[in-house]
């Protein structure tokens, strides 16, 4: 018996195992990119192709590596486009840490005597010299010499230190430190001008560059300190003669420039006093050669820079570019003013 055919669906007399898809969608997914396995063997295909066959398209060419310079520290005198540049010639090694902001050139002098700075792999002696192209190294650590002076000036920075903190990144007995308060920098550090006691407070300076501090607490720059200090106890017109024309201390004689009555009440009296140097604790000791005891010490002055009255305690103030380079022309010029006589009133 015959079985009823659909009437929608049409015979099919093809041979087994031939396609189901009509001509159209076989066209259609012929020209489809191939996947899988089938696209490696269309690549491979394309290379047995015949002359008259239209060409292959080519793969875009790879960039080639750019050579291997050996990094920043190594390059030595070719530039990072390839270009020769021009010998730098050999600089005093503490010099050139100072101008990269690792510390003074008098903290650099005591870190060579110390074998704390290597120069290639060998430990530094005092006074050698390096070109760009030697590895310096300082506790370890490769630092990035530069030879090329910059047109921008150093960073300088007003801080006015409270009471309770040390001048010290590294206190055994866990202090608050000053360079915690100080702004966040890279590539560089901040170097400090001088120091103040743990109980002073005031003016204090920093800068980017090692060779700037250097200049600005070498004696020979002379540049004046000025103090305002409680004293506790009275200080006799004796006592004042004896304080500026001298008192012997541990460290050798020491003397103030100026001093000056700025009044008070009671036990406690203020006085303000200048000198050119900064020995430590030396403002307490001297008062302490004449039987007085200081009871607060603020420093308002460090040579042309002056504690802003509106600068609060724990805050900073960054001079300008302009005011930098200010300073850098006076402190360029011939050398220091002539000390002061002593004066009183």
């Amino acid at each position: 018996m015959k079985n009823k055919r659909t009437p929608f669906r049409q015979s099919s007399d093809k041979p087994e195992g031939a396609s189901d898809r009509s001509p159209r969608e076989a066209a259609r997914r012929s020209d489809a990119p191939p996947r899988g396995r089938s696209a490696q063997r269309g690549q491979n295909d394309q290379r047995d192709q015949l002359p008259g066959d239209a060409p292959a398209a080519k793969p875009a060419p790879r960039r080639k590596p750019a050579p291997n310079t050996g990094g920043r520290a190594s390059r030595g005198n070719i530039a990072r486009d390839g270009r020769q540049i021009a010998e730098a010639k050999p600089v005093r090694l503490q010099k050139v840490l100072a101008e990269a902001g690792v510390g003074s050139r008098r903290e650099m002098e005591e870190w060579i005597a110390a074998g704390k700075v290597s120069v290639n792999g060998v430990v530094a002696t005092i006074g050698q010299s390096v070109v760009p192209t030697d590895k310096v190294k300082v506790g370890g650590r490769l630092i990035n010499i530069r030879f090329t002076g910059s047109s921008r000036p150093p960073r300088v920075l007003m801080y006015h230190k409270p009471e309770g903190e040390i001048v010290s990144r590294d206190d055994p007995d866990g202090r608050p430190s000053v360079f915690a308060a100080l702004p966040r920098m890279r590539g560089g550090r901040w170097i400090n001008v001088g120091r103040l006691d743990f109980n002073t407070s005031g003016l204090l300076l920093f800068t980017t560059s090692g060779e700037l501090a250097n200049k600005l607490m070498h004696p020979s720059s002379e540049l004046v300190r000025e103090y305002a200090v409680r004293v506790l106890g009275e200080l006799t017109m004796d006592a004042q003669k004896e304080l500026l024309a001298g008192v012997e201390l541990e460290d050798g004689p020491a003397s103030f420039a100026s001093l000056v009555d700025a009044g008070g009440e009671g036990a406690n009296k203020w006085y303000r006093v200048s000198l050119f140097e900064g020995r430590n604790r030396e403002v307490r000791r001297m008062f302490e050669a004449v039987g007085c005891t200081v009871s607060r010490l603020i420093r308002v002055r460090y040579g042309p820079f002056v504690l802003p009255p509106q600068l609060k305690r724990g805050r900073s103030h960054e001079l300008t570019e302009d005011e930098v380079k200010v300073l850098l022309r006076e402190l360029g010029k011939s050398a220091a003013a002539p000390k002061k006589g002593p004066e009183t009133t």
